[in-house]
């Protein structure tokens, strides 16, 4: 089940409606001034922003105190997108459950919680509230981008282990992502590249890709959708498009969580026009938050923007907030954390057989 929301009664203690990015490993003075903005509501690092635990501890520590209701993200997912990597677990690709999978799922499924609660742990650690995980997409071996980063080949294989390593997440105390709704995996085109087009049916996106979230979505916190394009269904971008999000997410599907764009700096954004109409666009189909990441110059233009719209702080948002403290000593010393991290070390190692 979803984590149940904090009580925040009033609108000044929810988070803005903006999520940016940082240049290094330690706030500028013009990014303190920038974070102290009620419109700005979340921070996301990237391997630039990151030293070593001590270093990253102290980063989101200042980030807090330029604003105490902001959420702190990262993309640590295993495998190639994993932002933090020295002094943390070295997490796999989650494509390494497939195989293991159908000879033993009920094993493969206990695995895959231990590493969703390991993850979880670590980066709670470090400071922050929650990672953009996990991808729910299903890899039929088109989506390079993609790839391994899926459970597997097939709805089922994917919801099965998407909800167990959910389950790992939420007993860490993080909230949890599912990405790219409603499915990324069946167009070869990257959308931080440009905008990918999947020409299918709503009946054949409906009993595959679909299928997976529709399966999730009681342990979904939060979704993101995918900046591609489903033009037999709706001429608009999934993550513009209100068919989509309020149409099937919020109606059909009855989804009540956050809704957060993909980075609107992404190539596959910029069909919709300058950074000022991507922002009103996600917005009005129904995101909760924008993302505007590596480029300050946007990151700006989205925050005058929203300044000027008088956007209110959204009280969904503090539903992705940690529900748990860690210290990083303490949980290194645990008995879970070390089975956790060897399992993980040895599947990364492809060792785990």
């Amino acid at each position: 089940m979803t984590i149940a929301p904090n009580e925040h009664p009033s609108q000044p203690d929810a988070p803005g409606v903006l999520m940016l990015d940082l240049e290094g490993t330690v706030l500028s003075k013009d990014e303190e001034t920038l974070l102290a903005s009620p419109v700005v509501g979340g921070v996301i690092l990237f391997a630039r922003n990151y030293q070593s635990p001590e270093q990253v501890q102290a980063l989101n520590a200042a980030i807090r105190a330029c604003n105490p209701q902001i959420l702190i993200a990262v993309d640590q997912e295993g495998g190639r997108v994993q932002r933090l990597i020295e002094g943390y677990t070295r997490l796999p690709e989650m494509g390494v459950f497939a195989s293991r999978w159908r000879h033993a799922p009920e094993q493969t499924q206990a695995l895959a919680t231990e590493l969703g609660w390991l993850m979880a742990a670590e980066m709670i650690s470090a400071g922050f509230d929650f990672s953009f995980a996990p991808v729910l997409d299903i890899n039929i071996g088109l989506s390079k981008v993609i790839g391994e980063r899926s459970f597997g080949r097939d709805a089922v294989q994917v919801a099965a282990l998407a909800n167990a390593f959910m389950e790992g997440m939420h007993e860490a105390g993080m909230a949890t992502t599912g990405k790219h709704f409603p499915g990324h995996g069946s167009v070869s085109a990257d959308s931080h590249l440009e905008l990918p087009v999947d020409d299918r049916s709503m009946d054949e996106i409906r009993s595959n890709d679909l299928a997976a979230f529709v399966a999730c979505i009681d342990s979904l916190d939060a979704v993101m959708p995918a900046h591609v394009i489903y033009p037999q269904v709706d001429p608009d971008c999934a993550g513009f498009s209100s068919y989509w999000l309020q149409d099937i997410l919020r109606g059909e599907m009855a989804f009540d969580g956050v809704i957060f764009s993909d980075d609107l700096v992404m190539a596959g954004a910029a069909a919709v026009g300058d950074i000022e109409a991507r922002v009103d666009a996600a917005l009005d189909a129904g995101c909760d938050m924008v993302l505007v990441c590596n480029d300050r110059a946007m990151a700006l233009a989205a925050k005058a923007h929203l300044e000027a719209r008088g956007a209110a702080a959204n009280p969904r948002l503090v539903r992705m907030q940690r529900r748990k403290m860690w210290h990083r000593e303490e949980l290194m010393r645990g008995d879970r954390w070390k089975q956790a991290s060897t399992l993980a070390l040895q599947l990364a190692e492809n060792r785990g057989d």
